[in-house]
């Protein structure tokens, strides 16, 4: 298996960006959905007064998790917003009162064994802040003879994106921390931390970080996007190759991110779970980028204001220009997996107009898990299903590399998504048919036995 990808310009701007924290705005709209799987179910309601670190909705399943405040103040309304995927979300839409008063009940959480461990998280709240979204207790909720390795991703391989890095630079001792809580509780083969190489200070300080820890191992990986892809980054730190359909568990790792395990080892040391962000604020249209703290919940008009705009974005983004979701609108606000904004100028948001494909090959050459976009593409205009079950669509994680390459400008990863979405409804309609088939069968042979 080759893992190929492509080389984008890092404009890592903010670097060396200090994280600011920016004052409380005066309103927070917290979405319910901020995590793959179920959305969370809201325990407070209009009127009601909230502080910093209570809970303001429960876990809604198994595959979710619950969310706390980032302010205090008093519950205006919940409301219905619609996201970025289209759909109308609830809201809790807090009014703040500036004090920042804490929630009472905040203490450290009771961590003796590695149940209590995965409940800790669960109840801190966090997710998979690379951007992923998935509750991190999920996929911490395994045996630990399932496990050899534990990656710690800190790739963060997106152009602009630098949230990670400042993790890395002003709070590694928390990253360490989490190490040794994961070693202590799944006692795997080898903890490796993956960082790019162009961020050798990261590389440096997590060294130094860790220096005491035995087996702990940091990786400077090629500056190559999407090198902070899970399947990527597994492949580059130990060479196994995650399956179709299945998890890194499937193969012996855990790979989490390096805010994330911050997040985790704060909490359990003082039992402050996740209420705000670190996020990198950067684009054409920006006047100052920077790394700014803010709470769950801020708008971007918000952020935006507090860093300045050169000029009318034309185009606003969660996350970075690769894998970023535009926004229907500057009052969306920052979720927990957000973690940049980028706004940019008319002339950057303007997409090229699309040419016809001249079969270069680029797209093939670039994916980094060798699918065939063209090929994709093709068969998602022909309506052929069961062809991009064969071109294996469902690998494909939407990383961008095959539109960005292309010179022909073709919309070859939105298509993939689309692809994707073709292949799920007629593997539904499939499964369908067969209950439907099974359930006539089984009727048929209760009539003929009664009849005989």
């Amino acid at each position: 298996m080759r893992l190929h990808g492509i080389h984008v310009p890092h404009r890592k701007n903010t670097a060396d960006s200090a994280p600011t924290r920016m004052p409380v705005p005066s309103v927070v709209t917290v979405p319910m959905s901020m995590n793959i799987g179920a959305p969370a179910k809201p325990v407070v309601k209009a009127g009601d007064t909230v502080k910093v670190g209570q809970v303001i909705a429960e876990a809604g399943g198994f595959v979710s998790a619950p969310i706390h405040s980032g302010v205090s103040g008093k519950v205006k309304k919940l409301d219905q917003v619609l996201g970025s995927n289209g759909r109308y979300d609830t809201t809790i839409v807090i009014e703040t009162d500036g004090q920042q008063e804490l929630w009472e009940g905040i203490a450290p959480p009771q961590v003796t064994d590695l149940d209590s461990f995965v409940e800790a998280v669960r109840q801190c709240g966090v997710i998979g802040l690379g951007g992923a979204g998935f509750p991190t207790s999920v996929k911490l909720k395994v045996k630990p003879e399932q496990v050899d390795y534990i990656i710690i991703n800190g790739a963060e391989c997106e152009p602009y994106i630098t949230s990670d890095t400042r993790t890395m630079l002003d709070d590694a001792d928390s990253i360490i921390e989490g190490v040794r809580l994961l070693q202590k509780f799944y006692s795997p083969k080898q903890v490796i931390a993956g960082i790019e190489d162009n961020k050798p200070q990261c590389v440096a300080k997590l060294k130094e970080a860790g220096r005491d820890l035995s087996g702990f191992e940091v990786k400077a990986l090629p500056a190559i996007y999407p090198q902070g892809g899970e399947k990527v980054l597994i492949f580059n730190t130990t060479g196994r190759i995650v399956p179709e359909g299945k998890l890194p568990i499937d193969v012996g790792a855990i790979v989490i991110n390096c805010t994330t395990l911050a997040v985790i080892a704060k909490y359990i040391k003082t039992g402050m779970p996740l209420v705000e962000k670190l996020i990198t604020v950067d684009g054409s249209a920006v006047a100052k980028p920077q790394n700014v703290i803010v709470p769950v919940g801020t708008s971007m008009k918000d952020v935006l204001d507090f860093c300045g705009l050169k000029t009318e974005p034309g185009k606003v983004l969660y996350g970075g220009p690769m894998m970023g979701i535009s926004v229907p609108s500057l009052e969306s606000p920052v979720m927990k997996n957000t973690n940049a904004v980028l706004a940019f100028a008319e002339k950057e948001a303007a997409v090229p107009p699309a040419t016809a494909c001249i079969r270069c090959g680029r797209c093939v050459a670039h994916c980094p898990l060798n699918l065939s976009p063209a090929a994709i593409e093709t068969a998602f205009v022909n309506k052929e299903p069961e062809v991009l079950k064969e071109l294996k669509v469902n690998l494909c994680m939407e990383c961008g590399c095959c539109a960005f390459g292309c010179p022909a400008h073709r919309p070859l990863v939105q298509v993939n998504k689309l692809a994707k979405a073709m292949l799920n409804q007629y593997n539904a309609e499939q499964k369908a048919l067969a209950e439907k088939k099974k359930a006539k069968e089984e009727a048929e042979k209760k009539e003929a036995s009664v009849n005989g």
